[in-house]
């Protein structure tokens, strides 16, 4: 997507002179300071997706694998197999809600352990992790056109300007390019609909605010920050005409975890008869949980990120403190929506009722799998 106007990807992979490193933004710093992050140890990975200098799930999902492919660098050739496996469930470990991580890495660990020469392993994982970032590019391209049809639905019923509210960041930032619940609303602003995005502000991290708000005025498209607790009313005066969010994980029920905040939408919409979507690629489904809202683990966070906020003056991010010192805080990162209040998911590979046989009707052979 458009950056100061030049386009972008979320991850870029270098190599110079037989050293490799990946170059991502520095999401904390965003929208004051555009400021990129070079990676090249499974280290600076770990830390980069603990303290959410990338976050999003699939975007999570590559870093990862990338911190894998680093790994290399402290392996032994004789002990090599089972050190890649431990520094596997340590990078996994860093954000367990969402699967992403868990699939991507998983996947090059497959790829790099069905080598038979230690000195091949670099290569094979960097053609997995090519082949991963290619296929959630084209992931987020298909939802993006699925979901552009429902807009497109949407907008000839109204036929006025279509008010979209979404919550947390699923856009390119989350993703390679383009992202989940952002894709449809970018690729409608080239069809030429005529959209307006409430954006939640997404407390404590306020990733809507600070992430989705930009992303989108980037790209010229009309966008209006609310705090979290606004969304109900303005569901009640009849100001929003469909909700769609991203996703971390989702059980094969359809309960879909997203950021914290998300199931309040959820509820708000549902008794206001209002839409409500969630986009998510099929590498946030796990094919391993039946429900989603006793099973899915909910990642806790530290409390500073709720008892202080940060904000621009003078030049600089400063970090303010908003309660009392003495105050307890409790920060979960997540929560679960159960699939009765879920609309539809919009996936890859078309949209889908929010339950086991929905999609089964998309994702048949994972299922034959089992």
């Amino acid at each position: 997507m458009l950056v100061n106007g030049i386009h972008y990807e979320s991850i870029e992979y270098i190599s110079e002179n037989d050293r490799g490193y990946i170059r991502i933004l520095d999401q904390r710093k965003l929208p004051f300071e555009v400021e990129f992050l070079v990676l090249d140890s499974m280290s600076e990975v770990n830390v980069a997706i603990k303290d959410m200098a990338v976050r999003g799930a699939p975007l999570i999902g590559l870093v990862a694998a990338y911190g894998l492919l680093f790994s290399l660098r402290e392996c032994t050739e004789s002990g090599y197999k089972d050190e890649l496996k431990e520094y596997a469930a340590e990078i996994i470990s860093q954000r367990p809600t969402a699967v992403n991580a868990a699939y991507c890495v998983n996947k090059t660990l497959e790829r790099m352990l069905s080598s038979t020469r230690f000195e091949d392993l670099w290569e094979q994982a960097l053609l997995e992790i090519k082949e991963l970032t290619t296929a959630e590019l084209m992931i987020s391209q298909k939802i993006g056109a699925y979901g552009l049809e429902i807009l497109k639905e949407l907008s000839a019923k109204k036929q006025r300007k279509l008010n979209i509210l979404t919550h947390c960041n699923a856009g390119w930032l989350a993703c390679v390019d383009l992202g989940t619940a952002l894709a449809p609303i970018y690729l409608a602003k080239e069809a030429g609909i005529d959209i307006h995005v409430w954006v939640d502000e997404t407390r404590p991290r306020n990733q809507g605010a600070r992430l989705t708000a930009w992303e989108l005025s980037e790209n010229n498209i009309p966008n209006t920050v609310i705090t979290d607790n606004a969304g109900g009313y303005l569901m009640q005066q009849g100001l929003v005409d469909v909700v769609i969010v991203g996703c971390d994980r989702a059980a094969i029920n359809g309960d879909a975890a997203n950021k914290i905040g998300t199931y309040l939408k959820a509820l708000a919409a549902y008794d206001n008869q209002i839409p409500f979507y969630v986009a998510l690629p099929s590498t946030t489904i796990d094919w391993n949980l039946s429900e989603g809202v006793k099973s899915i683990e909910i990642e806790t966070r530290d409390v500073s990120e709720v008892k202080y906020i940060e904000g621009w003056e003078n030049g600089q991010i400063k970090k303010v403190l908003l309660t009392p010192e003495a105050s307890e805080a409790y920060n979960p990162g997540f929560d679960v929506t159960p699939a009765k209040y879920i609309t539809g998911l919009i996936t890859e590979r078309g949209v889908c009722e929010a339950n086991e046989e929905g999609i089964k009707s998309l994702f048949l052979e994972r299922f034959e799998e089992e």
